[in-house]
Protein backbone atom coordinates (compact mmCIF):
# COMPACT_ATOMS: atom_id res chain seq x y z
CA UNK A 1 0.00 0.00 0.00
CA UNK A 2 1.41 3.41 -0.77
CA UNK A 3 2.04 5.56 2.31
CA UNK A 4 -0.60 7.67 1.31
CA UNK A 5 -3.31 5.84 1.47
CA UNK A 6 -1.58 4.30 4.78
CA UNK A 7 -1.90 7.30 6.49
CA UNK A 8 -5.27 8.04 5.62
CA UNK A 9 -6.09 5.05 6.48
CA UNK A 10 -4.88 5.49 9.98
CA UNK A 11 -6.34 9.09 10.47
CA UNK A 12 -9.99 7.75 9.52
CA UNK A 13 -9.05 4.78 12.13
CA UNK A 14 -8.24 7.56 14.89
CA UNK A 15 -10.64 9.78 14.06
CA UNK A 16 -7.47 12.01 13.34
CA UNK A 17 -7.08 15.47 11.44
CA UNK A 18 -3.61 16.43 9.74
CA UNK A 19 -2.93 19.80 10.25
CA UNK A 20 0.15 21.20 8.46
CA UNK A 21 2.14 24.80 8.28
CA UNK A 22 3.05 26.48 4.63
CA UNK A 23 6.82 25.41 5.55
CA UNK A 24 6.40 21.70 5.52
CA UNK A 25 6.76 19.49 2.85
CA UNK A 26 4.23 19.82 -0.20
CA UNK A 27 3.39 16.46 0.05
CA UNK A 28 2.25 16.65 3.60
CA UNK A 29 0.69 20.15 2.88
CA UNK A 30 -1.34 18.11 -0.44
CA UNK A 31 -2.07 15.34 2.00
CA UNK A 32 -3.43 17.84 4.90
CA UNK A 33 -5.60 19.10 2.80
CA UNK A 34 -6.82 16.03 0.85
CA UNK A 35 -7.77 13.96 4.08
CA UNK A 36 -10.03 16.89 5.13
CA UNK A 37 -7.53 18.83 7.24
CA UNK A 38 -5.83 22.14 6.45
CA UNK A 39 -2.72 24.04 5.45
CA UNK A 40 -2.29 27.29 7.29
CA UNK A 41 -0.22 29.68 10.05
CA UNK A 42 0.19 28.35 13.13
CA UNK A 43 -2.95 29.93 15.37
CA UNK A 44 -5.20 29.12 12.35
CA UNK A 45 -3.48 25.47 12.13
CA UNK A 46 -4.91 25.17 16.00
CA UNK A 47 -8.13 26.97 15.60
CA UNK A 48 -9.58 24.28 12.63
CA UNK A 49 -8.39 21.62 14.69
CA UNK A 50 -10.01 22.94 17.74
CA UNK A 51 -13.27 23.61 15.63
CA UNK A 52 -12.98 20.05 13.63
CA UNK A 53 -14.74 17.02 14.95
CA UNK A 54 -11.70 15.10 15.61
CA UNK A 55 -10.37 13.02 18.86
CA UNK A 56 -6.80 13.27 17.47
CA UNK A 57 -5.23 16.30 16.13
CA UNK A 58 -1.61 15.19 14.12
CA UNK A 59 0.54 18.44 13.44
CA UNK A 60 2.92 19.18 10.70
CA UNK A 61 4.82 21.71 12.08
CA UNK A 62 7.05 22.63 15.09
CA UNK A 63 6.97 21.97 18.83
CA UNK A 64 5.11 25.59 19.84
CA UNK A 65 2.53 24.87 16.87
CA UNK A 66 1.44 21.64 18.45
CA UNK A 67 1.31 23.19 22.22
CA UNK A 68 -0.43 25.87 20.97
CA UNK A 69 -2.96 23.47 19.18
CA UNK A 70 -3.18 21.77 22.73
CA UNK A 71 -4.32 24.93 24.51
CA UNK A 72 -6.93 24.97 22.25
CA UNK A 73 -7.71 21.87 22.62
CA UNK A 74 -7.17 20.68 25.78
CA UNK A 75 -9.89 17.77 25.87
CA UNK A 76 -7.97 16.38 21.94
CA UNK A 77 -4.84 14.53 21.44
CA UNK A 78 -1.89 16.35 19.56
CA UNK A 79 1.04 14.79 18.56
CA UNK A 80 4.00 16.46 16.30
CA UNK A 81 5.74 14.47 13.65
CA UNK A 82 9.18 14.88 15.59
CA UNK A 83 9.33 16.05 18.92
CA UNK A 84 12.73 17.28 18.52
CA UNK A 85 11.76 20.10 15.45
CA UNK A 86 11.74 23.49 17.35
CA UNK A 87 12.10 27.26 16.67
CA UNK A 88 14.72 29.35 17.41
CA UNK A 89 12.29 32.56 18.23
CA UNK A 90 10.99 29.52 20.90
CA UNK A 91 14.25 28.45 21.92
CA UNK A 92 15.17 32.27 22.57
CA UNK A 93 12.98 33.37 24.81
CA UNK A 94 13.14 30.66 28.07
CA UNK A 95 10.16 30.89 30.30
CA UNK A 96 12.67 32.11 33.44
CA UNK A 97 14.80 34.70 31.11
CA UNK A 98 11.49 35.91 29.93
CA UNK A 99 9.75 36.65 33.58
CA UNK A 100 12.65 38.28 35.05
CA UNK A 101 12.22 41.04 32.14
CA UNK A 102 8.17 40.77 32.70
CA UNK A 103 9.17 41.58 36.43
CA UNK A 104 11.17 44.17 35.89
CA UNK A 105 8.33 45.75 34.13
CA UNK A 106 4.98 45.38 36.01
CA UNK A 107 3.76 48.41 34.12
CA UNK A 108 4.28 47.17 30.64
CA UNK A 109 1.61 45.14 28.78
CA UNK A 110 3.27 41.69 27.51
CA UNK A 111 2.18 40.44 24.30
CA UNK A 112 4.20 37.38 22.88
CA UNK A 113 4.61 36.59 19.44
CA UNK A 114 2.45 33.11 18.72
CA UNK A 115 6.61 31.72 17.97
CA UNK A 116 6.75 31.08 21.70
CA UNK A 117 6.05 28.06 24.20
CA UNK A 118 3.03 27.35 26.21
CA UNK A 119 4.95 28.86 29.37
CA UNK A 120 5.66 31.85 27.57
CA UNK A 121 2.17 32.08 26.44
CA UNK A 122 0.82 32.07 29.53
CA UNK A 123 3.09 34.64 31.16
CA UNK A 124 1.34 37.00 28.55
CA UNK A 125 -1.58 39.61 28.63
CA UNK A 126 -1.77 38.81 24.46
CA UNK A 127 -0.53 36.36 21.98
CA UNK A 128 -0.28 37.65 18.32
CA UNK A 129 0.54 36.74 15.11
CA UNK A 130 2.31 38.52 12.17
CA UNK A 131 -0.85 39.08 10.67
CA UNK A 132 -2.68 40.77 13.70
CA UNK A 133 0.18 42.00 15.39
CA UNK A 134 0.09 45.73 13.90
CA UNK A 135 -3.35 46.02 14.59
CA UNK A 136 -3.17 45.40 18.18
CA UNK A 137 -0.67 47.36 18.99
CA UNK A 138 -2.22 49.88 17.39
CA UNK A 139 -5.22 49.40 19.77
CA UNK A 140 -3.17 49.19 22.60
CA UNK A 141 -1.32 52.35 21.97
CA UNK A 142 -4.21 54.25 21.53
CA UNK A 143 -5.00 53.05 25.62
CA UNK A 144 -1.96 54.48 26.23
CA UNK A 145 -0.48 51.04 27.09
CA UNK A 146 3.41 50.39 27.23
CA UNK A 147 4.27 47.00 25.50
CA UNK A 148 7.14 44.42 26.42
CA UNK A 149 6.97 42.52 23.47
CA UNK A 150 8.55 39.11 22.60
CA UNK A 151 10.55 37.51 20.86
CA UNK A 152 11.46 38.12 17.78
CA UNK A 153 13.55 41.14 17.24
CA UNK A 154 12.70 41.85 13.70
CA UNK A 155 8.80 41.58 13.94
CA UNK A 156 9.06 43.98 17.06
CA UNK A 157 10.79 46.73 15.33
CA UNK A 158 8.39 46.65 12.22
CA UNK A 159 5.33 47.21 15.00
CA UNK A 160 7.37 49.99 16.70
CA UNK A 161 8.08 51.65 13.81
CA UNK A 162 4.53 51.30 11.94
CA UNK A 163 3.14 51.96 14.78
CA UNK A 164 5.22 54.64 17.36
CA UNK A 165 4.22 52.42 20.20
CA UNK A 166 6.08 52.46 23.03
CA UNK A 167 7.96 48.90 22.88
CA UNK A 168 10.80 47.09 24.88
CA UNK A 169 11.90 44.25 22.13
CA UNK A 170 13.32 40.89 23.66
CA UNK A 171 16.01 40.10 21.44
CA UNK A 172 15.22 37.14 19.21
CA UNK A 173 15.22 35.87 15.62
CA UNK A 174 14.37 33.38 13.36
CA UNK A 175 17.92 31.59 11.81
CA UNK A 176 15.79 32.03 8.46
CA UNK A 177 14.42 35.74 8.15
CA UNK A 178 17.61 36.42 9.70
CA UNK A 179 19.71 35.30 6.76
CA UNK A 180 18.26 37.81 4.20
CA UNK A 181 20.23 40.17 2.37
CA UNK A 182 19.37 43.37 1.36
CA UNK A 183 21.73 44.03 -1.21
CA UNK A 184 21.32 40.92 -2.65
CA UNK A 185 18.19 40.92 -3.49
CA UNK A 186 17.99 44.65 -4.91
CA UNK A 187 21.16 42.76 -7.15
CA UNK A 188 18.23 40.66 -8.05
CA UNK A 189 15.57 43.40 -8.60
CA UNK A 190 17.67 44.79 -11.30
CA UNK A 191 17.15 41.73 -13.35
CA UNK A 192 13.65 41.60 -13.02
CA UNK A 193 12.53 45.14 -12.71
CA UNK A 194 8.85 44.05 -12.65
CA UNK A 195 9.02 41.91 -9.90
CA UNK A 196 7.68 42.25 -6.96
CA UNK A 197 9.59 42.04 -3.53
CA UNK A 198 7.33 39.93 -0.96
CA UNK A 199 9.26 39.58 2.85
CA UNK A 200 7.74 38.77 5.85
CA UNK A 201 8.07 41.06 8.94
CA UNK A 202 10.50 38.59 11.09
CA UNK A 203 13.23 39.42 8.20
CA UNK A 204 15.89 42.53 9.36
CA UNK A 205 14.53 46.14 8.75
CA UNK A 206 17.07 46.42 5.73
CA UNK A 207 14.62 44.01 3.83
CA UNK A 208 11.49 45.25 5.36
CA UNK A 209 12.61 48.77 3.95
CA UNK A 210 12.42 47.82 0.21
CA UNK A 211 9.99 45.47 0.11
CA UNK A 212 6.66 45.85 -2.09
CA UNK A 213 4.47 43.74 0.20
CA UNK A 214 5.18 42.84 4.15
CA UNK A 215 3.04 40.39 5.55
CA UNK A 216 2.37 36.98 6.95
CA UNK A 217 2.34 34.08 5.19
CA UNK A 218 -1.09 34.37 4.37
CA UNK A 219 -0.77 37.72 3.30
CA UNK A 220 2.36 36.90 0.92
CA UNK A 221 0.39 34.14 -0.61
CA UNK A 222 -2.23 36.43 -1.10
CA UNK A 223 0.03 38.95 -2.94
CA UNK A 224 1.28 36.53 -5.22
CA UNK A 225 -2.65 35.85 -6.16
CA UNK A 226 -3.76 38.77 -6.73
CA UNK A 227 -1.06 41.55 -7.89
CA UNK A 228 -0.42 41.78 -11.44
CA UNK A 229 3.21 41.22 -11.57
CA UNK A 230 3.94 38.07 -13.24
CA UNK A 231 7.64 37.75 -10.71
CA UNK A 232 7.90 37.88 -6.97
CA UNK A 233 11.06 37.36 -5.39
CA UNK A 234 10.02 36.10 -1.98
CA UNK A 235 11.61 36.57 1.30
CA UNK A 236 10.31 33.74 3.47
CA UNK A 237 10.83 30.17 3.88
CA UNK A 238 10.73 28.47 0.85
CA UNK A 239 8.17 25.45 1.88
CA UNK A 240 5.54 28.41 1.00
CA UNK A 241 6.43 27.90 -2.72
CA UNK A 242 4.31 25.06 -2.86
CA UNK A 243 1.41 26.94 -1.62
CA UNK A 244 1.69 30.16 -3.93
CA UNK A 245 2.25 27.74 -7.08
CA UNK A 246 -0.74 26.10 -6.63
CA UNK A 247 -2.98 29.65 -6.08
CA UNK A 248 -0.74 31.04 -9.05
CA UNK A 249 0.57 28.80 -11.58
CA UNK A 250 1.56 31.05 -14.11
CA UNK A 251 3.60 33.46 -11.61
CA UNK A 252 7.40 32.60 -11.47
CA UNK A 253 8.64 32.65 -8.10
CA UNK A 254 12.29 33.45 -7.02
CA UNK A 255 14.08 32.82 -3.63
CA UNK A 256 15.02 36.15 -1.95
CA UNK A 257 19.01 35.71 -1.62
CA UNK A 258 19.79 34.67 1.97
CA UNK A 259 23.55 34.48 1.65
CA UNK A 260 26.85 36.13 0.53
CA UNK A 261 28.44 35.68 -2.87
CA UNK A 262 31.00 32.73 -1.18
CA UNK A 263 28.35 31.09 0.40
CA UNK A 264 27.25 27.38 -0.66
CA UNK A 265 24.02 28.52 -1.78
CA UNK A 266 22.57 31.30 -3.33
CA UNK A 267 19.37 30.99 -1.08
CA UNK A 268 19.20 28.40 1.96
CA UNK A 269 15.63 29.80 2.88
CA UNK A 270 14.54 26.81 4.58
CA UNK A 271 13.88 25.92 8.63
CA UNK A 272 15.92 22.57 8.61
CA UNK A 273 13.42 21.63 12.41
CA UNK A 274 10.22 21.96 9.32
CA UNK A 275 12.27 19.86 7.20
CA UNK A 276 12.15 17.14 10.00
CA UNK A 277 8.77 16.57 8.86
CA UNK A 278 7.66 13.96 6.86
CA UNK A 279 4.89 11.52 5.73
CA UNK A 280 7.09 8.44 7.44
CA UNK A 281 6.94 10.49 10.66
CA UNK A 282 3.38 11.05 10.15
CA UNK A 283 2.64 7.45 9.54
CA UNK A 284 4.38 5.86 13.03
CA UNK A 285 3.08 8.96 14.62
CA UNK A 286 -0.20 7.70 13.75
CA UNK A 287 0.43 4.11 14.69
CA UNK A 288 2.97 3.90 17.77
CA UNK A 289 1.25 7.60 19.24
CA UNK A 290 4.53 9.03 20.34
CA UNK A 291 5.30 12.84 20.31
CA UNK A 292 2.18 13.36 22.38
CA UNK A 293 1.94 17.18 23.23
CA UNK A 294 0.98 17.60 27.13
CA UNK A 295 0.96 20.86 28.95
CA UNK A 296 0.19 21.27 32.59
CA UNK A 297 -3.70 22.11 32.68
CA UNK A 298 -3.04 25.55 34.99
CA UNK A 299 0.01 26.92 32.33
CA UNK A 300 -2.42 25.43 29.50
CA UNK A 301 -5.40 27.52 30.88
CA UNK A 302 -4.07 30.92 31.32
CA UNK A 303 -1.86 30.52 27.89
CA UNK A 304 -5.00 29.67 26.71
CA UNK A 305 -7.02 34.10 27.87
CA UNK A 306 -3.97 35.22 26.15
CA UNK A 307 -4.76 33.71 22.83
CA UNK A 308 -8.63 34.04 23.71
CA UNK A 309 -7.79 38.05 23.69
CA UNK A 310 -6.61 37.59 20.13
CA UNK A 311 -9.25 35.49 19.01
CA UNK A 312 -11.87 38.26 19.84
CA UNK A 313 -10.18 41.23 19.25
CA UNK A 314 -9.73 39.69 15.65
CA UNK A 315 -13.32 38.40 15.85
CA UNK A 316 -14.71 42.44 16.67
CA UNK A 317 -12.16 44.49 14.31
Amino acid sequence: MDIRDSIRQELKKNNAVLVAHYYVSGDLQDLAEETGGIVSDSLEMARFGQNSDADMIIVAGVKFMGQTAKILSPDKQVFVLDDQATCSLDEDCPIDDFSKLCDQHPDHTVVVYANTSAEVKARADWVVTSGSALKVVNHLKENNQKILWAPDKHLGNYVKNETGADMILWQGSCVVHERFKADAILNLKELYPNSAILVHPESPQEVVDIADVVGSTTALIEAVKNREEDVFIVATDNGIFHKMSEVAPNKKLIEAPSMGDSADCESCAHCDWMAMNSLEKCLNVLKKKNNEILIDPTIGNQAKKSIQKLLDFTANH
